[in-house]
Formats: structure tokens, C-alpha cells, sequence
């Protein structure tokens, strides 16, 4: 059911004073936008919020993320609660940190999509899967895969404290929260190392 006319004022001036990045008039259109996204879900989250295909769709065509892994995570990370549905509150606060975020919350964000299986640590394989989904293969004739291989790597030594090559099975090639926010302070251009997860500045 559509929420009185009260209602939304009050979650508007809720919101407002929550959000660290949005003003009123800013936060009114992203209700109202929350609202026309609720009405397209047509789901048992309807009323509450929306799903992930309706998130999926809104994601791609705004900022034009097109990775199926990284929606995936997206989601997750803007559905705090985990339960299914995207809220008002996680829509709002979500979409603070992607368009307005400080350089510590797009650092932490960033971590948390490449992080696919959320064990704290981007491993050799899941840098390997960020970058095999976001490289356009340049030649017919080179093994894309090994091109993929060598740029984790490189990736690794640039940014892992604990880097070890390939022959050591141990599974300490992988970076922690602590090596990609020291590397990406050092580089800003860092912040989306395995693939576009952040809108372009349109």
C-alpha cells in the first residue's frame, strides 16, 4: 500500500537526518524513486522494498555496471539485513556511499564486491574472475587466460604484503582488507583494480 502522504514526510525527515550525504530535496526523489521501483517488483517484497532482479536492472541501467558478478555482490552489500529485498533505508544509505562515498567507505565498498565469498580476503581466484569478466580479449591468438593469470600477479606484488608465486600452494597469495586500503592510498587509481563496481562521474 502506498505510504500517507505523513508517512513519507516523516521517513523523508528520517532519512535526512541519517544520511551523510543526501539533502531533503535529494532525499525525496530517492523515495520517490524507491516507490516506483516497489511498484515494479510485483513481489512478496513489494510494500517493503524490492528485489534483486528490480535492483539489477535499476544498477545496470543508471550506471551501467553489466557484470553479473559484481550486481551479485552490489546487492549484498546494499541488502544489509541479507533477507532478499532492498529497503528504503539500505536504498538510501546504499546509494550515499556509491555516488557521494568518502574515499574510506568507496575503499571499504570496493573490498567487499571483489571479496566474492566474504572470508575477509580477495584470493588469486577471485581476482582471476573479477578480471576474466571485465577484460575485452585484445587477440584470437593469445590464451586469454594466461594474459588473466600474469596481471593477478602483477596485481598481487604490487599490492599483497605477504606475496607468494604461484608455486607456493599455501594460500598466501591473497590480499587482506589492510594490503588493498594501504595500496589504494598510495594509488587512488587502485580503488577498482578488478573491475568497474563504482559509477562513472556522469
Amino acid at each position: 500500500a502506498a505510504m500517507s502522504r505523513k508517512g513519507v514526510k516523516l521517513l523523508v525527515d528520517s532519512l535526512t537526518r541519517s544520511s551523510k550525504h543526501f539533502n531533503k530535496s535529494e532525499v525525496e526523489c530517492l523515495v520517490n524513486l524507491f516507490d516506483t521501483l516497489v511498484a515494479k517488483a510485483s513481489s512478496d517484497f513489494a510494500g517493503v522494498g524490492f528485489t534483486r532482479v528490480v535492483f539489477r536492472d535499476t544498477v545496470h541501467s543508471a550506471f551501467g555496471m553489466t557484470d553479473d558478478v559484481v550486481l551479485d555482490r552490489v546487492f549484498s552489500i546494499f541488502d544489509r539485513d541479507n533477507d532478499g529485498c532492498i529497503t528504503v533505508v539500505e536504498w538510501v544509505e546504499g546509494l550515499g556511499v556509491l555516488l557521494r562515498g568518502t574515499l574510506d567507505e568507496k575503499i571499504k565498498y570496493c573490498f567487499q564486491v571483489y571479496d566474492l565469498n566474504g572470508d575477509g580476503y580477495i584470493s588469486r581466484e577471485e581476482m582471476f574472475q573479477m578480471l576474466k569478466n571485465s577484460l575485452l580479449i585484445q587477440s584470437a591468438d593469445e590464451e586469454p587466460d594466461e594474459g588473466i593469470k600474469d596481471l593477478v600477479e602483477i596485481a598481487l606484488k604490487k599490492m599483497a604484503s605477504t606475496y607468494c608465486d604461484t608455486s607456493d600452494h599455501d594460500h598466501d597469495g591473497k590480499l587482506s582488507f589492510t594490503d588493498f586500503e594501504k595500496a589504494v592510498r598510495d594509488e587512488n587509481l587502485l580503488l577498482e583494480a578488478f573491475g568497474p563496481c563504482l559509477p562513472d562521474i556522469k
